[in-house]
């Protein structure tokens, strides 16, 4: 009975007012009329399929985007985040000479304008007091751990990369409150992380230039300092070998003796321990 009613026709006639006489006559079912239907949409949907795939409107679309795309916005947002940092260079070189011009600052044959422009960032982010007490306070209680600093856990499933390819010039030494180590490299090298985590600290002081801090698993902890630049956030999540930060100028002007390195250290459970014993160098 469906089917009857489906193939069931009609008859669609159009009669002169006047004459009443049939112009044209159409005779459709609702058979013919699904058909038609169904063809129309089956056209524009794959005349939008089309213009999606051959047009530059797929990259607007979810997981569609190729990788030249990828790679022009990796290269705008480094590019962009370069020229935040000339800007803000720029801003200080400026506020330096409006210094010289009031006198608060006596240029002179040592002391450079560039030179200023760090001594002016140095001042911003300056130790407090109260982190100075915290440290101190810190080293003492440390300084009578009788645990053993050599102990190391059961981290056979953990595969730890080396932060950088070079030289190691300052090797682990508590008794000095060295707690890390220095590793000699060429400036614009690429900083990796060792292990899986989230970042921590992603910040610039006086003392040790750019640092960053990365937590793990097994309450490990990973620290980097005299970096030149910065490339993951507080927060971010860092995976293995990838790459955080970059050894640049500010390695060479905290480095003994002039020598660009990186500062490398390795915390577990709150106490550093050698990244030797973990790292192979």
């Amino acid at each position: 009975m469906l089917w009857n009613d489906i193939k069931f026709k009609y008859k669609l006639s159009i009669i002169n007012e006047n004459t009443l006489e049939e112009v044209a006559g159409l005779r459709i079912s609702k058979l013919n009329g699904f058909s038609v239907l169904f063809f129309v949409l089956l056209i524009l949907f794959s005349i939008a399929a089309v213009i999606i795939a051959y047009t530059p409107l797929r990259n607007y679309l979810p997981g569609y985007m190729n990788s030249e795309v990828r790679s022009l916005v990796v290269e705008n947002a480094l590019r962009v985040d370069s020229l935040q940092k000339l800007l803000e260079r720029q801003n200080m070189y400026i506020m330096n000479i409006q210094d010289i011009f009031r006198g608060t600052v006596q240029a002179d044959t040592i002391t450079s304008i560039d030179s200023l422009t760090t001594v002016r960032a140095d001042t911003l982010m300056e130790r407090t007091e109260r982190e100075a007490d915290f440290r101190r306070q810190y080293e003492e209680t440390e300084k009578y751990n009788l645990t053993n600093l050599t102990e190391r856990p059961d981290v056979d499933d953990f595969i730890f990369y080396r932060p950088v390819n070079g030289l190691i010039v300052s090797k682990f030494d508590t008794d000095n409150k060295h707690y890390g180590i220095d590793i000699a490299v060429t400036s614009g090298e690429s900083v990796l992380a060792t292990l899986d985590g989230i970042v921590l600290l992603s910040s610039y002081t006086a003392e040790n230039g750019y640092v960053i801090e990365v937590l793990h698993t097994q309450d490990f902890i990973s620290v980097y300092k005299h970096c030149g630049s910065l490339m993951k956030g507080q927060g971010d999540v860092v995976r293995a070998g990838e790459a955080i930060a970059l050894v640049g100028e500010v390695s060479g002007q905290t480095g003994e003796g002039g020598v660009t390195h990186l500062h490398f250290e390795l915390w577990h459970k709150g106490r550093a321990v050698n990244p030797e014993l973990y790292v192979v160098f």
